[in-house]
């Protein structure tokens, strides 16, 4: 293994994840925690020992995430049969910008097939278990995974390698916008404005409320950025809607 790309990634990815997750959990669970304690999800606040278990086994996922694209992008045996390109007009500007959608959709449809698969009582241990300790979940759970389930999430960059021309900069944009993603969905607080879960795009969209009853039930609302697959499976929870405008008028 390449240890200087291998540590270069670390430090992009942790980078990101600490300086995110950490302003997130400043903003809302330090400085602005008394004024904005009657509008979170769950009312109750996590105790510590659950925020240590949450960026302990973050690190975790961290270092397998960094060892996935060492492996895959920077071992020449392997990489010179991927999809990835080195010039972005080798395809165009045009396609640069619109595989973005497609990646989000990608994305959304592995993560949701495997994420139901490891609700699967015989899995469910082996796997996920880790993440569902956070019952009430704060932005330090953004990557608090199994390292069995690590391996499985950074699976997605794989599925990108081997499937579409895919440049860099996609990898860059694209995992950037998934951990801003991702923490809003563990943030404790709903940041969309009230009834945006009745609107013609907001009804396709995952949202904070979505996410945190998931964690707080184990069942239903499976999705990672949209909700096409849970309401196409009839996985979204029956009382999504009730909860969101709950939360709302709090």
């Amino acid at each position: 293994m390449n240890t200087e790309n291998y540590f270069r990634i670390l430090t992009i990815i942790g980078g990101r994840y600490f300086i995110l997750a950490g302003l997130a959990f400043l903003l809302f669970y330090v400085l602005l925690k008394k004024v904005l304690a009657d509008k979170k999800i769950q009312q109750r606040y996590p105790k510590s020992a659950d925020y240590l278990r949450e960026i302990g086994y973050s690190i975790l996922t961290l270092s397998i995430f960094g060892f996935v694209p060492v492996f895959f992008i920077f071992n020449p045996a392997i990489s010179k049969y991927t999809t990835l390109y080195q010039r972005i007009d080798g395809h165009g500007w045009i396609y640069f910008w619109a595989i973005f959608p497609i990646m989000l959709f990608m994305h959304d449809t592995y993560f949701y097939w495997m994420h139901r698969m490891m609700h699967h009582k015989q899995l469910f241990k082996l796997f996920h278990l880790i993440h569902h300790k956070s019952t009430n979940p704060s932005p330090w759970a953004a990557y608090a995974f199994h390292p069995l389930e690590a391996l499985v999430e950074a699976g997605i960059l794989v599925v990108f390698l081997f499937t579409i021309p895919i440049h860099k900069f996609h990898i860059l944009i694209f995992f950037f916008f998934m951990i801003v993603y991702n923490i809003y969905g563990h943030l404790g607080w709903e940041l969309y404005p009230k009834n945006f879960h009745k609107t013609w795009i907001g009804r396709w969209i995952n949202t904070s409320v979505c996410h945190n009853q998931h964690h707080q039930y184990f069942k239903g609302n499976y999705s990672l950025y949209f909700l096409f697959w849970d309401r196409w499976m009839g996985t979204l929870r029956e009382d999504y809607d009730a909860q969101f405008e709950k939360v709302k008028a709090q």
